[in-house]
C-alpha cells in the first residue's frame, strides 16, 4: 500500500469527489481514479460504491478512510520532525477557530506570534466546534480553539473563562439591573447562537435546572444579527461577556447573569501524543505565557 494511493483515496472523501481531490493533491482526475482503483485491487475489496456521479463509502472504505487519515497524519508528523532535525527553519502553524469569540481571544496572541516567528506561515481554519474537533483528530491542524471539555484523546490548555451576559433590549424591564438570574428570564423569548452547540446546550440545560423550558424564537450564526434582533425587540440573547462587550449597540443593554455553572470556558486543544513541531511548541508556549502558567 503506497501513501500516494492512500492520500488520493482520503482526499476523495474529504473533498467530496475526484475532481476536487485532484486539485488538492496536484494530480489529474484520471490519476486520482487510477490510484483509488489500485488501492482497491491491493486490498481486494471495493472501497467506494459508485452511484452515477456520486460515490459512497463501503464498510471497508470507512475502515480504510479512518485508519488511512491517521496514518497520513502520523507520516506528516514524522516528516516534520525529520525536517527540524535537518535544520529547516521555516514551518506552518495550522490553527482552528470556532465562530464564537476566537477572534477576540486569539488575535492579540497571533500578532505576538508573528513578531516572534516571522518565517512561520499561519493557516487559519474556521468551522463550528464539532467540525474542528473532527479535523483536529484527523491531524489536519495543529491546534483548535474550542470550548473546554474532557475528551480523552485531546490535550487542553485553558485560554479564558468568562461569565455570561444577558443581552436585552434597552427598554426591557430588567435592563437597568446590575445582575439577574436565569429565572428572571422565564417568560422571555430567547435568541440562540446557532453555530455554538456547546453554548446552546449550556443555556438550555441551565434554564431547565432553573425550572423552565426556554422559549426559543430563533437561532442565528451571526452575532451582530442576533444583537440587531435583540435591539428590534424580538427577544433576549445570552453571550459571553467578551463577545457581548465587543459589539456595542445603543439599543441594547448587557446584564450579568448570576449563574456560576454557566461560565464560558475556552481552551486550545491538540491531539494527545502527537508530535509538536517547533512552530507548534512556540504557539503553545505563547498561550501559556498569556495565561501566566508554566511553559
Amino acid at each position: 500500500m503506497e501513501f500516494r494511493q492512500l492520500r488520493a483515496f482520503v482526499e476523495v472523501i474529504r473533498q467530496g469527489g475526484f475532481s476536487h481531490a485532484a486539485r488538492t493533491v496536484l494530480a489529474t482526475q484520471s490519476a486520482v481514479s487510477k490510484a483509488v482503483r489500485q488501492l482497491e485491487n491491493e486490498i481486494g475489496t471495493p472501497l467506494l460504491n459508485r452511484i452515477g456521479h456520486r460515490s459512497e463509502l463501503t464498510i471497508a472504505g470507512e475502515v480504510v478512510y479512518r485508519r488511512g487519515a491517521k496514518l497520513l497524519a502520523d507520516r506528516d508528523d514524522l516528516l516534520a520532525e525529520l525536517d527540524e532535525i535537518r535544520g529547516l527553519k521555516r514551518g506552518v502553524l495550522r490553527l482552528g477557530l470556532s465562530p464564537l469569540g476566537s477572534g477576540a481571544l486569539l488575535a492579540p496572541l497571533l500578532a505576538v506570534y508573528r513578531q516572534r516567528c516571522p518565517k512561520i506561515e499561519i493557516r487559519l481554519i474556521e468551522h463550528d466546534s464539532d467540525h474542528l474537533e473532527e479535523i483536529l483528530r484527523e491531524g489536519r491542524m495543529d491546534f483548535a480553539c474550542l470550548p473546554l471539555s474532557a475528551s480523552e484523546d485531546l490535550d487542553w490548555e485553558s485560554v479564558r473563562s468568562e461569565p455570561l451576559m444577558a443581552v436585552l433590549p434597552a427598554n426591557h424591564r430588567l435592563a437597568a439591573r446590575p445582575a439577574i438570574s436565569l429565572a428572571d428570564l422565564r417568560d422571555a423569548p430567547f435568541i440562540l447562537f446557532d453555530s455554538g452547540a456547546d453554548l446552546q446546550q449550556t443555556i438550555v440545560e441551565a434554564c431547565r435546572n432553573s425550572g423552565f423550558e426556554p422559549n426559543v424564537v430563533t437561532r442565528s450564526s451571526q452575532i451582530e444579527f442576533m444583537i440587531e434582533l435583540v435591539a428590534a425587540g424580538l427577544g433576549v440573547a445570552v453571550l459571553p461577556r467578551l463577545v457581548a462587550s465587543a459589539r456595542w449597540n445603543v439599543a441594547v443593554r448587557h446584564v450579568l447573569l448570576e449563574a456560576p455553572d454557566m461560565e464560558w470556558n475556552m481552551a486550545i486543544a491538540w491531539r494527545r501524543g502527537t508530535y509538536l513541531s517547533d512552530a507548534a511548541k512556540m504557539w503553545l508556549r505563547l498561550v501559556r505565557e498569556a495565561r501566566g502558567g508554566p511553559e
